[in-house]
């Protein structure tokens, strides 16, 4: 361990004497300044582990002086030395910055407060910076992190592009029209979790997804998908800000999906139509999704089509525990699911 460095600053020569020999001995390096503005100069010019600093003095008082050692560029810790009866001094001296405060008295009681008080501020200001030192070293570990996050999620982004583009390849090498809609419903499911991870390595968090922004562009690949000069959809979002973690944005995604592809699948069977999507807070802790249209309707007629999308919607809302419900006084066809944050 190596020796502290200690400022003594009192205006009294026989006091700073004593003070020396009397740190010396308890294994301190001690420096004495004989006022506030020597001692200030003292340490502005070289560090020391703390600074002890007597009240009263003349030009400029301990008060002063702790003032302007607190301006210095590194500050040291500051023990405030007062009078017995002088406890509003060291409330003043306390609130302006001083790390603890030592009643002067007579004989070796004084020494030994003054070791004890210099003890106790070192300890606290090297654990401070121990805590200053684990706390950087955790943002640094923290944006290490959070930098492989990104470039994980970057890849599996990439990985899954590719997959959609062999599906899109093999979906046109076919000829049966059932098995060719089979791969385009595959691949916008892929597209669906795709875009979470797009989103976790161009936005600022890698744990969770803003669910206005991913909503966006979800929306956007579906109207290229689904909105044709032939059947025009109209496609609109309106949602509030939401964040969501991973997991869970990849399964209101992939329920979004499927409830958009079926309402533009048979919600128009005649022409155009409109189809909304819907998300809102519901207090601190809770959302609620809206995909509606004002179509045929669902009715009580068995869904539609394969029927893996409805498989697909039962299982990502368990996943999320909750389900899907649909509004039976809606005219046309309202998905509701309504989850926890």
């Amino acid at each position: 361990m190596s020796v502290r460095r200690v400022l003594y600053i009192d205006d009294d020569a026989g006091i700073r004497r004593l003070v020396s020999r009397a740190l010396q001995r308890r294994g301190y390096a001690v420096t004495t300044a004989d006022g506030g503005e020597a001692g200030v100069a003292a340490a502005e010019s070289e560090p020391f582990d703390l600074v002890a600093v007597d009240h009263y003095m003349p030009g400029i008082d301990g008060l002063e002086t702790l003032s302007r050692l607190r301006a210095l560029p590194n500050p040291p810790a500051v023990v405030y030395v007062t009078g017995s009866e002088e406890s509003r001094v060291a409330i003043a001296a306390l609130r302006a910055g001083a790390a603890d405060y030592v009643v002067k008295t007579p004989g070796e009681d004084f020494f030994d407060l003054l070791e004890a008080s210099f003890a106790q501020v070192i300890e606290r200001r090297d654990l401070e910076r121990q805590t200053r030192r684990a706390e950087d070293d955790l943002r640094a570990s923290n944006a290490r992190l959070e930098a492989l996050l990104a470039e994980v999620n970057h890849r599996v982004a990439n990985s899954l592009q590719l997959v959609t583009a062999m599906v899109r390849l093999q979906s046109s090498a076919l000829t049966d029209a059932a098995a060719r809609a089979a791969l385009e419903d595959t691949q916008r499911r892929i597209t669906a979790i795709a875009q979470v991870h797009r989103r976790l390595y161009t936005g600022a968090a890698v744990e969770s997804v803003d669910m206005h922004e991913y909503l966006t562009a979800l929306i956007d690949e579906l109207t290229t998908t689904w909105s044709t000069p032939a059947t025009p959809r109209a496609l609109t979002l309106a949602a509030e800000p939401v964040r969501l973690p991973t997991d869970r944005a990849v399964s209101l995604g992939v329920i979004v999906t499927e409830l958009v592809s079926n309402a533009c699948k048979y919600a128009y069977p005649s022409g155009a139509g409109e189809v909304r999507i819907m998300l809102m807070r519901e207090g601190d802790a809770r959302y609620r999704l809206l995909v509606e249209d004002d179509g045929v309707g669902i009715g009580d007629a068995a869904p539609k089509g394969t029927g893996v999308g409805t498989k697909l919607i039962r299982a990502m809302a368990q996943s999320l525990d909750t389900r899907v419900e649909y509004d039976p006084h809606h005219r046309g066809t309202r998905a509701i699911l309504a989850g926890a944050l």
